[in-house]
């Protein structure tokens, strides 16, 4: 089973072992900000995950993307825990076909429908607290 290790370091700042190895710094405390905090890197996790469908999903299409931005917002609830009851995920996406045109709309559109329905693990598990709505819009 997969663990993170999680070691406090001073006030409300932790350092994280994560299972591939990677430390990632941690810290609540707004005042030092010395790195993300946990609700943070929740909206980054959400992103990533729809971020890597998109480009594996749009490679199987045949498409070729050249740019891919991903914004997530949400809003948390007023009293404690304050889990997201709301998140916004907004794909900005430039590519071409594989004949050289433009990418194809349809093709971004499964791949946004795809990632929010079957494939992206981490909106499954915040779809159980939050409204999530996903959009996507084609740049030029």
């Amino acid at each position: 089973m997969p663990t993170a290790t999680i070691r406090w370091q001073s006030g409300e700042r932790f350092a994280a072992q994560l299972p591939s190895g990677h430390e990632l710094l941690l810290d609540s405390d707004r005042q030092s900000n010395t790195g993300p905090g946990p609700m943070e890197l929740l909206l980054a996790a959400l992103g990533a995950c729809t971020a890597t469908d998109l480009v594996i999903i749009l490679a199987k299409k045949r498409q070729k993307l050249e740019m891919l931005e991903v914004s997530v917002s949400g809003e948390r609830a007023p009293s404690p825990p304050q889990v997201w009851t709301t998140m916004q995920v907004v794909f900005r996406v430039r590519g071409r076909s594989e004949s050289g045109g433009p990418i194809d709309e349809k093709a971004v559109a499964d791949a946004v429908r795809l990632s929010e329905e079957k494939y992206c693990s981490v909106a499954a598990m915040l779809r159980k607290t939050a409204a999530l709505t996903m959009r996507y819009e084609i740049i030029s």
